[in-house]
């Protein structure tokens, strides 16, 4: 069979018609018929992100304890139903095999991180937090006195050694219970993700 250059460009145009118009079958609907018998069976869980502490809101999809999809809410007035790459990998960092199940530590000087139990490693936070509030105490500082000019000496009782630094991934009653924990061991240093 032998094409002038004019009929291969007629037959070329002709064809790309063709397969755009679908060949007859409505493509969206064959789509999402998909994407309902993907879901099917599927509990729907409003959720929010916990990458930035915008507050995104998202739709989790899980089937047999299992996250299938993810969504971003429409009804979310912050994202609206879009999300981010992050947001949108979600799946991929839940279930990837290079997250950490247990508690790493790396011995100073050390090049490599090691398994220790969940108890162990509450025992050394316990133990560092203890060890840095004793060393950065301060129970009292010498202030001038506006009015006056003197020197007075006050009651601070502080350790300005150790900072409490919120997080995306915590709701709000975590974050009562972390700034009371703050305040109980003493810090005045209270920062958010969010804000750094």
């Amino acid at each position: 069979m032998k094409f002038t250059r004019r009929g291969f460009l007629k037959l070329s145009g002709l064809s790309v018609a063709v397969v755009a118009s679908g060949l007859g079958f409505d493509l969206e609907a064959t789509a999402a018929h998909g994407h309902a018998l993907k879901l099917a069976g599927c509990t729907k869980i409003p959720s929010i992100c916990h990458f930035c502490s915008g507050g995104c809101g998202l739709l989790l999809h899980i089937k047999d304890g299992k996250l299938v999809h993810l969504d971003g809410n429409p009804d979310n007035p912050i994202n609206e139903g879009t999300l981010c790459p992050k947001a949108a990998s979600l799946a991929q960092v839940a279930y990837s095999p290079e997250r950490p199940k247990n508690p790493l530590y790396r011995a100073p000087g050390s090049d490599k991180f090691v398994d220790i139990s969940w108890e162990e490693a509450y025992d050394r936070i316990a133990k560092k937090i203890k060890e840095v509030r004793d060393k950065t105490w301060t129970s009292t500082e010498e202030i001038t006195n506006a009015k006056t000019g003197a020197k007075e000496t006050v009651t601070v009782n502080r350790a300005e050694g150790i900072c409490m630094i919120g997080s995306a991934e915590v709701d709000n009653e975590e974050s009562y219970l972390l700034s009371k924990l703050a305040r109980l061991i003493g810090t005045p240093f209270h920062e958010h993700q969010a804000r750094i």
